[in-house]
């Protein structure tokens, strides 16, 4: 296992990362992600941290109020973890019960559920919060001030956020600095072989103010495992098509993704996560199993190389379609672009 620096911070996390939206009795339609329960749970928590594995991603919401924290902290307890050997992250915005109060990312909300989430994990500290949605309704200055204050106070290590937008993630960074609170080190996005929305606007964003990529999502709810090729095949998929596919100008990437797999005698699964990992912005790619075959073979993804010529060819398989004003950019930013990579300007000039 690689660990890789999560941001601008000085944190290490594993480069596979643990995801436990599947334990607990999840409600409504996120029954697809699972149920499972300690014993299940506990073996998983177990073989990861085997592999070597020190980065566990939770939610207030999931498994159905706070049922994955209560396990994934029990598990840990179970096993004789050492809490310093592992990192921990969970978020908070989602709503936790039907009052008016009980969402979003309010001081009101983020302290209530701080206090939750530590009892639950059976901890003192979380290693990593993130606000896991932006709340419109709250002012980011509430926010920010109320995150800081639980950086102070030593309840929280550090600040993350998931499915922002790149404009809101500018902001409260700005807004940060102007008030001189703790900023965000890491940034959780849906992003996978056939979900490349993020490179867009997210991905520049990231780089250029030195956050950590954590990926949800790199199998696409399944899609590329391939196993949804299959006739008759059952999975989450079925029951809960997300995220969406464009299975159309997926087929032909999963062939490509067939082929590569072939020649390096290991699973697609593997290879399309290990596309991920050879990203510059990526520090982590979180991954979910229902058991520990599924997660030897993510696993697996960690000691694959992928050679230039290999990306090349994946990133063709599925391409990005540029849009207004990423097209603009990349037509008129020809000369300065070649003079930044070669020192050179383009012939003809």
């Amino acid at each position: 296992m690689k660990y890789r620096k999560l941001g601008r911070s000085g944190l290490f996390v594993s480069e596979i990362c643990l995801g436990t939206m599947n334990f607990g009795a999840n409600p409504g339609r996120y029954a697809a992600a699972g149920w499972l329960l300690q014993d299940d749970a506990e073996r998983i928590v177990a073989r990861a941290l085997d592999a070597g594995v020190n980065f566990f991603d939770t939610a207030n919401v999931y498994g159905g109020q706070g049922g994955s924290e209560t396990i994934l902290g029990q598990s840990l307890k179970n096993l004789g973890v050492s809490r310093d050997q592992v990192v921990i992250s969970t978020k908070v915005e989602g709503a936790m019960g039907s009052g008016a109060n009980d969402g979003g990312a309010s001081r009101f909300h983020i302290m209530d559920q701080a206090k939750a989430s530590l009892r639950r994990l059976n901890t003192d500290h979380i290693d990593l919060y993130q606000i896991h949605a932006f709340d419109q309704a709250t002012p980011i200055e509430e926010t920010l001030r109320a995150l800081d204050d639980l950086v102070r106070q030593g309840h929280v290590r550090y600040l993350g956020i998931s499915n922002w937008a790149a404009w809101q993630v500018s902001r409260a960074l700005g807004v940060a600095d102007n008030i001189n609170v703790d900023r965000f080190v890491g940034f959780q996005g849906q992003y996978s072989l056939v979900g490349r929305d993020i490179e867009r606007d997210i991905v520049p964003m990231l780089d250029a103010e030195g956050l950590g990529l954590i990926v949800w999502g790199p199998l696409a709810g399944g899609y590329l495992t391939g196993k949804y090729r299959l006739e008759g095949a059952e999975g989450r998929r079925k029951v809960f098509n997300f995220p969406p596919v464009d299975e159309d100008r997926g087929a032909e990437l999963l062939t490509t993704l067939d082929r590569l797999a072939e020649t390096r005698n290991t699973t697609v699964a593997a290879v399309a996560l290990s596309w991920l990992l050879h990203k510059r912005t990526v520090a982590s790619v979180i991954v979910g199993a229902r058991n520990t075959a599924q997660l030897d073979d993510n696993l697996a993804s960690s000691g694959l190389s992928l050679t230039s010529d290999d990306m090349n060819t994946l990133d063709g398989a599925f391409e990005l379609v540029l849009e207004y004003p990423g097209n603009m950019a990349l037509m008129h930013g020809i000369e300065r672009r070649k003079l930044l990579e070669t020192g050179q300007l383009p012939s003809g000039n």
